[in-house]
């Protein structure tokens, strides 16, 4: 029997080590990956620190998934897929098909969402075992360290805001530069948005304006973050990557009337924001998930034909450990990605 890599964690928040596994056969309507390339996402910590219930170790994580087909479950090519194809699979990995929503044909908020990582093997191997509904066909000429972030990173933040209130030529801020407002940054701009970036420190604004965005606003130099964006007309959609709930709320008052807060970036504590500030102009604040794998390809079609690219540091999968205390120590520039050749 043939055997593949992974790096796995063995207890709740300990390092990455190398482990053996034997390559598994895939069940009905499901596939067996070859990973070429996996992103590090900052939700992984969730797995590794065994934060969320069913974790169970050892945790191999990983939602950022790209490579190709090698073995195709029984009745997986009835719906058109085969050995070969090019897939990348993210942070929805698989819906049950039979929970409310699902029946609502809202599979992204299934009640028994299949996480890679969560549900089963993520990433940070060389194989992956995967639904077929979690499929995301990878279009020509992007490489697979560049679709694997798509699946989560990309995913959420093109989805966020095509399915925003805002429309070509509204102003919207995109808070945060990092892994996700960078690419956040790159989607408003194409999408034809009046862009505003949102990060601490005036040295980020040569940043914000290579990646497109029209406007910059330092959060740190002392005029309120609100008060910046009413200057520029208000915002009719703010999207909120940083993990920052002071953060986030500051920008609440920055948004026109009927403007949308559309908040991705997670943060255990409360955001401080009052009825009032809702009310009197009629503004939403809502959380989006990530997308499905439809949404997935839809994100990857937009970013070849735009030219969009994550900012991705590679690194070989027996650097687990290394790429992701990178990551958690904020010092990733901009998504680091495992690759397996």
């Amino acid at each position: 029997m043939s055997r593949y890599r992974v790096a796995q964690v063995t207890a709740p928040g300990g390092r990455f080590e190398p482990a053996e596994r034997e390559v598994p056969r895939p069940g009905p309507g499901r596939v067996r990956i070859a990973v070429e390339a996996c992103g590090i996402c900052h939700s992984d910590a969730l797995f590794v620190n065994g934060g969320l219930p069913g974790v169970s170790f050892p945790e191999v994580p990983g939602h950022e998934i790209a490579g190709h087909i090698e073995e195709l479950g029984e009745g997986v090519q009835d719906r058109g897929w085969q050995v070969g194809d090019r897939v990348a699979v993210g942070w929805f990995g698989g819906s049950c098909g039979y929970c409310g929503p699902c029946r609502e044909g809202d599979f992204v908020v299934c009640q028994n969402l299949k996480v890679p990582g969560w549900a089963y093997d993520g990433g940070f191997g060389e194989q992956v075992i995967a639904p077929a509904d979690a499929l995301a066909r990878i279009p020509d000429g992007l490489s697979a360290s560049d679709a694997g972030p798509m699946a989560c990173a990309g995913v959420t933040t093109y989805n966020g805001l095509r399915r925003s209130s805002a429309r070509p030529g509204d102003l919207v801020a995109v808070l945060g530069l990092g892994g996700l407002g960078h690419l956040g940054v790159r989607y408003a701009v194409a999408m034809g948005f009046e862009t505003v970036g949102i990060a601490r420190g005036a040295e980020k604004a040569d940043f914000a304006k290579r990646l497109g965005a029209h406007h910059y606003i330092d959060s740190t130099s002392g005029t309120p973050v609100a008060e910046a964006l009413q200057s520029l007309g208000g915002a009719k959609a703010v999207l909120a990557t940083a993990g920052n709930s002071e953060a986030i709320t500051a920008t609440v008052d920055g948004l026109a009337h009927r403007g949308e807060l559309v908040v991705i970036g997670a943060d255990a504590e409360p955001m401080a924001i009052t009825p009032a500030q809702l009310l009197m102009h009629a503004r939403v604040v809502r959380g989006h998930p990530s997308g499905t794998s439809r949404d997935v390809e839809d994100t990857m079609a937009f970013s070849a034909l735009h030219g969009i690219r994550p900012m991705t540091e590679t690194v070989p999968l027996d650097q687990a450990d290394e790429a992701y205390q990178k990551m958690l120590a904020g010092k990733a520039r901009f998504r680091m990605v495992l690759t397996t050749g």
